[in-house]
Order: structure tokens, then C-alpha cells, then sequence
């Protein structure tokens, strides 16, 4: 792909500066992928073709996967509490790079940037000594775009206008993991776990190696997984590792509910069928106050652990590794 900066569609430029909460996609060692929900709050820069977010160091997972293969893409899939208003769903998919020490100017650039997006950030003695490593301690994840892909539904429906190198293929099968395809969570637990969630997604290795995320329907569920339909064209044939995401959230990401699988998808002629295999929910109080507290202590508690257990060491590893090469 080409790595001079890529010219951004008028309806791309206006959902990375204006959507509130964007779903990324990072993938695994095996070839999966990865799908969450981040809120950039508008970071991006034109001129250079990159967007970016940020993550707090006290989790650090994310951060570990992208370092070890920086292959990304985002997924503006929803206008919703956010300031862009065309109905377009966008795919940015790019090469990232993560800036483990920010500087306090870029950092307080972002605080700036965030007020909009998710209200005035609470100050005082006390808030200051309660967010200093939420606030502080984060990486910024900066993401050059190779490709856009924009399609003129939120529901990815009608012809895709692709910016940057054409679309490829659709990727070859993957081979089954060797403790087997079938589900290893329970299915109706999950299903009535994601019933509520609005915001439905997945995502898969494409055959250039860039994550690809789609939305997708639930359309029942059965022993065998959740059952899934998509715009023609958009599943993926046969079967292959594959992530997804259940999420919702109110104004300022407060009342955010999150549910990010890993799991086995199946295309055939009638559909696809997702088959769990890892579930994890995060759920914020819906208030935002409330909220705020529980963010620093966790991530003061996190960032303690990851001192500790020498995870913080290992990011700055992979970070110089991933610099010299």
C-alpha cells in the first residue's frame, strides 16, 4: 500500500472529526481479530492522513497486540451523541504506531479535545490526585490510512466507494483452532447479554492482511452460535477466526455497555454463524460522576499491576523493537 498521505472523502473526514465512539480492530497471533470501541474525540490530522486515539496503560492488551502487529482499521458506524450528520458508514484501515510517552503538551491538547466529545474534565486537588494516571499515563495509538472504504448506509448497504488501493478478495479459509469450532461460552447466556446493545459488528482478517469490520444483524441463536446476516457481499466465505462486538452508550459515553467476543464464523448460503469461544463485558455506571471515580481508581489499580507483573516493560520493549525495524 501506498504511504504518502491518503486524500479523506468529504463524508470520511467528517466522521472521524465528528463520531463519538468508534469501533477498532487489531488482530492476533493466530490470525484473528479483535473488535472494541474506542473514543477518539475528533484527533486526527489531515495533512498527514493519520487519526488517532488513546488508551490508559493500565490495560494494556490492546496496546500489546497492535505493537506486535500494527495492521489496524476503524469503523465509523454510528452518528449517534456524536456531531457528524450524513448517514455513511465508513472503514478506515491503515498502519499504526504507538506513542508510549506522550509529551504533557500533546496530552493536554487532548484533554482539550475530549471536552466536547465527553464534557468539561472534572478539576481540583482531589479529581487531579483521582484521574493522574487515567489522564497521564495513556498511549496514543496513531494510525496512518491506506484505504477508505465508505458505503452510503450506516447498515453498509448499496455500492462501496473505496479511496486508495482496490478493495482485495475476500480471504481464503483459515484452519480450525485444534480445540475445535463449536461454542465455549453458553450461547442463550450471551444472547440475552447482547439483546439490549444496539451496535452489532464484526470483524476478520482480510486478505491483505487489514482487518476488516462490518455490521451485521442477530438473527436468532441456536446451539451452534449467534446466527448473523449482512449486506450481500460482506461475509466473508467459508469459515475463519473472527471478532465481534455488542455495544451502547448514552451522551458523553456515559451508560457505556460493552461486550467484545472472540469466537468461529461460518459463511454459507444461508448466513453466517458465530460460534463463541471468549466473552468479556464491561458495563459504566450511568452516571457520570459515578462513572469518573470508578475510571481512576481502575485505572490506578491497573497501571499498579501492570508496574508490577513487568507488562509496562514489556510494551516499551516491543515499542523500541517496533521503531528499530
Amino acid at each position: 500500500m501506498t504511504h504518502s498521505p491518503l486524500a479523506w472523502p468529504d463524508a470520511a473526514h467528517e466522521a472521524i472529526k465528528g463520531d463519538l465512539t468508534v469501533a477498532v480492530a487489531y488482530l492476533t497471533p493466530a490470525g484473528g481479530a479483535v473488535v472494541t470501541s474506542v473514543s477518539p474525540v475528533g484527533v486526527a490530522d489531515q495533512a498527514t492522513g493519520e487519526v488517532s486515539f488513546t488508551t490508559s496503560l493500565a490495560f494494556p492488551k490492546k496496546l500489546e497486540r497492535i505493537l506486535s502487529n500494527p495492521r489496524v482499521s476503524l469503523a465509523y458506524h454510528t452518528r449517534a451523541h456524536g456531531f457528524a450528520t450524513h448517514s455513511c458508514y465508513i472503514l478506515a484501515q491503515g498502519n499504526a504506531s504507538v506513542d508510549l510517552r506522550p509529551p504533557a503538551q500533546r496530552l493536554a491538547q487532548l484533554m482539550d479535545a475530549s471536552e466536547p466529545f465527553l464534557g468539561k474534565t472534572k478539576r481540583g486537588k482531589a479529581w487531579d490526585w483521582l484521574l493522574r494516571e487515567y489522564h497521564q499515563e495513556r498511549a496514543f495509538v496513531d494510525i496512518g490510512v491506506e484505504r477508505i472504504a465508505t458505503w452510503p448506509d450506516l447498515s453498509a448497504r448499496g455500492p462501496v466507494t473505496v479511496t486508495g488501493p482496490s478493495w482485495p478478495q475476500p480471504p481464503t479459509e483459515q484452519q480450525p483452532p485444534k480445540h475445535g469450532t463449536t461454542p465455549r461460552t453458553d450461547v442463550p447466556t450471551l444472547a440475552r447479554q447482547i439483546a439490549t446493545l444496539p451496535h452489532r459488528l464484526l470483524a476478520y482478517q482480510g486478505a491483505d492482511g487489514y482487518p476488516v469490520i462490518l455490521p451485521v444483524e442477530v438473527t436468532g441463536h441456536d446451539e451452534g452460535g449467534l446466527r448473523l446476516t449482512a449486506p450481500p457481499g460482506l461475509l466473508p466465505p467459508g469459515s475463519r477466526r473472527a471478532g465481534f462486538l455488542a455495544h451502547a452508550f448514552q451522551p458523553q459515553c456515559v451508560g457505556l455497555s460493552m461486550r467484545t467476543l472472540t469466537g468461529w464464523l461460518t459463511v454459507t448460503d444461508d448466513g453466517g454463524l458465530y460460534a463463541p469461544h471468549t466473552s468479556k463485558g464491561l458495563t459504566a455506571p450511568p452516571h457520570r460522576t459515578v462513572a469518573t471515580v470508578a475510571s481512576g481508581l481502575m485505572a490506578k489499580h491497573g497501571l499498579r499491576r501492570a508496574r508490577r507483573n513487568g507488562t509496562v516493560a514489556h510494551l516499551q520493549h516491543l515499542a523500541a523493537r517496533s521503531t528499530a525495524d
